[in-house]
């Protein structure tokens, strides 16, 4: 299938590669080009447009770095998966309920689940004292079969010990804290920042060398300002992007 030979408009201010953009991405929003499939090639787009070589790659290097299109070195680019939405960087809210309302189905595999001596920076954060108990919870977690985030998760022995009789493959953690007035995650504090992936992401996340990642630090704390949860999630760059709505507010000049 090629592109519908619409004609770009030289006559107006619009850049003729973001033209381009728009044209190729709602050929994938309508359906035109299915996940996997493989897009017209440079000279076949420069021939269809009469455009140059360096217009039709800024429109696909954007596309690309924007997660809807993806190279293959000697043969093409190919249309990707889309990105999954998550909105929980501003609101609580569990791993499963945010990928169920997208209409895709989650599971969790429990990679680990122990008590061990916090880690020091572990326990600066959690306000513990040195040497003191942690419990600890590596999950990885998918949507669709398709590995999308690796969490890390440290809660205070000494008041999370019930959350040792739970089975965090099948149960969402923020609930099972819910069940107690003391560790039920009132507020949380995050920290984002972009990495290059890891030989532990590529392992674990099936991800190339150079994919980027999206590392979030998380401390949950209960509603006396006590921490209770310090996380560590790495997701997928390609996979994933975080919505953030900010309201202005009224302030006296």
């Amino acid at each position: 299938m090629v592109i519908e030979p619409r004609r770009l408009d030289k006559s107006v201010p619009i850049p003729l590669y973001f033209q381009l953009k728009e044209l190729i991405l709602s050929e994938i929003k309508n359906g035109n080009y299915s996940i996997g499939s493989m897009i017209p090639t440079e000279n076949e787009l420069i021939n269809l447009y009469q455009i140059s070589r360096t217009t039709v790659r800024q429109a696909i290097t954007e596309l690309v770095q924007e997660g809807w299109l993806y190279r293959v070195k000697s043969k093409g680019t190919f249309v990707s998966k889309p990105k999954i939405d998550q909105s929980f960087i501003q609101a609580l809210g569990s791993f499963n309920d945010q990928i169920t309302a997208l209409g895709r189905t989650p599971h969790t595999e429990l990679l680990d689940f122990k008590v061990i001596e916090a880690p020091d920076n572990v326990a600066k954060e959690l306000k513990l004292q040195p040497k003191e108990k942690a419990v600890y919870i590596h999950r990885r977690r998918f949507a669709d079969d398709e590995p999308i985030v690796m969490v890390k998760t440290y809660l205070p022995y000494h008041r999370c010990s019930f959350v040792l009789e739970h089975d965090f493959s099948q149960e969402s953690l923020y609930p099972v804290l819910a069940t107690k007035d003391e560790t039920h995650i009132h507020k949380i504090r995050r920290y984002i920042e972009a990495l290059e992936a890891e030989e532990y992401d590529m392992k674990n996340l099936n991800i190339n060398s150079g994919t980027a990642i999206q590392r979030f630090i998380s401390i949950g704390y209960n509603f006396i300002d006590e921490p209770i949860e310090y996380s560590i999630a790495r997701y997928r760059g390609d996979r994933n992007r975080f919505e953030v709505t900010i309201t202005a507010t009224n302030s006296s000049k």
